[in-house]
């Protein structure tokens, strides 16, 4: 049974972090926008999450800094001491949110189904979504926004930039076919091999592509960006650790393709509708791949996870090893390029 808020006036959600999430979580927001446009919404948001989503319209923002150790439960408390909300949305399940959830005052707290509401969740919350089978993150989300009467659930994302951020990707990417390969995701594991995008790299530029490189400003994404420059024997473009998160949305806005593995921007490339080849060998793509583009997903989770486990697993385990992105070959990705660009007539 859902709940009707037609005569509700504010709405709370809490979802800090990632940046991938917070991008499945801008479709679900909108979505409620449409159905309840006189709602005020307040986004409890994290530090770095705020940067991509600033510019989001007719949505308020509260940042969550978890940098701050306890005091940004304090922080937290302080800013809406004076406010109720008359719903919640608690939609991370993290003890830190469960603790943050606590500064929130709010009539309706609705948080993830009995089963899914961990870390304390169910503790903070007196309402719950749909339990949900093997749900995609987004259509998990979607959930709390079917559980306030929403039955508009197809995504779409307007994600605002400002007009320079769109020049910045106009300057470097001007109307050429562009690839952005976005190499790195936050854990090393994760990450193909240097000399395997290089050769995709390579594969591209036959193809009529330019090759930019493209992610944030940590040394692992530094080092593995200037390894795949290295070897590769074309000329590719790197921008890694030089654009801001709306600068690097608005290149993604402008590419023709994208090759990333289970990273943020991955998710921000699916905003903006660029078809996205998606590499996944530790994380299960059927519940967090590119969601538009699911069809492209090199996938070699299934594979791992079958040499690990003998029993039926819980939807959501991560396979574990150093060496799974091995597994995902420089001809399969080339192939699923070749049918994607024939497919979708790039």
């Amino acid at each position: 049974m859902s709940l009707n808020l037609d005569k509700a006036e504010s709405l709370c959600l809490l979802r800090l972090s990632a940046i991938g999430d917070v991008c499945h979580a801008v479709a679900m927001v909108q979505a409620i926008q449409r159905k309840y446009p006189q709602l005020m919404i307040t986004w409890v948001i994290g530090k770095v999450e705020y940067q991509l989503l600033r510019h989001l319209p007719h949505v308020e923002f509260i940042i969550f800094d978890k940098s701050q150790g306890w005091r940004s439960y304090f922080q937290l408390r302080s800013q809406l001491r004076s406010r109720k909300f008359d719903v919640l949305l608690h939609m991370q399940v993290a003890l830190r949110a469960t603790l943050a959830s606590l500064a929130i005052s709010a009539k309706t707290r609705i948080g993830f189904d009995r089963q899914r509401a961990k870390e304390g969740q169910w503790l903070v919350t007196n309402h719950c979504i749909d339990a949900q089978e093997s749900p995609h993150v987004l259509d998990g989300f979607m959930g709390f926004a079917k559980a306030i009467g929403v039955s508009d659930l197809v995504p779409s994302w307007n994600i605002p930039v400002l007009e320079q951020d769109k020049a910045f990707a106009l300057e470097r990417m001007g109307a050429d076919k562009v690839l952005i390969i976005c190499p790195a995701a936050s854990k090393a594991e994760r990450n193909w091999l240097a000399e395997r995008y290089a050769a995709i790299a390579e594969h591209a530029v036959s193809k009529g592509f330019r090759v930019c490189l493209c992610g944030g400003p940590s040394a692992l994404e530094k080092t593995l960006a200037l390894n795949i420059e290295s070897m590769a024997k074309v000329s590719i473009d790197n921008y890694v650790g030089q654009t801001s998160l709306t600068q690097l949305l608005s290149m993604l806005n402008k590419a023709t393709l994208v090759l990333a593995p289970d990273t943020g921007p991955a998710h921000m490339a699916v905003t903006q509708e660029t078809p996205v080849i998606g590499l996944y060998a530790h994380s299960n793509p059927n519940r967090t791949g590119p969601y538009l583009y699911l069809d492209y997903v090199i996938n070699a989770y299934d594979k791992a996870i079958n040499m690990q486990q003998l029993a039926p697993i819980k939807w959501g385990t991560r396979a574990k090893g150093d060496n799974l992105m091995e597994m995902i070959s420089v001809t399969e990705v080339k192939d699923t390029m070749d049918k994607l660009i024939e497919e979708l007539a790039l």
